[in-house]
């Protein structure tokens, strides 16, 4: 019986100790290659902002202003599944500013993950 409790024990910590493949921190930040951030900083920087908070010198001519990614409000109630429609897309697609141009370039391609996980990485900065 020990022996059946020890067992027990080892498999519910091994089921414990496996890597998150469902979408965790550790596989978006994964997604962050130097392919996506090069795409981030000449596609999304212009506007959004090197930092993400939405003051890119691009923004400066714009109403509205883009996404404040740094907004932790915002952060909690996106989906993902809305960000990588907006990129792909555009903001006219989805109700927002006309001025946010569409990629459907990335539909299917790494770099669409990559940029969300960029997109997420702000939260809160």
């Amino acid at each position: 019986m020990k022996a059946l409790t020890v067992l027990a024990t080892l498999l519910v910590l091994a089921g414990c100790s496996k890597p998150d493949s469902g979408g965790g921190a550790a596989s978006m930040q994964a997604a962050i290659t130097p392919a996506a951030q090069e795409m981030f900083t000449q596609r999304c920087a212009p506007c959004h902002g090197a930092t993400g908070r939405g003051d890119g010198p691009g923004s400066v001519a714009l109403d509205p202003k883009p996404r404040n990614y740094t907004d932790a409000t915002w952060q909690k109630g996106v989906k993902d599944e809305d960000i990588k429609k907006t990129i792909l897309y555009g903001g006219a697609a989805v109700g927002k500013s006309v001025n946010m141009p569409a990629n459907p370039d990335l539909d299917g391609k790494p770099e669409l993950e990559g940029l969300l996980a960029i997109v997420r990485s702000f939260n809160g900065k």
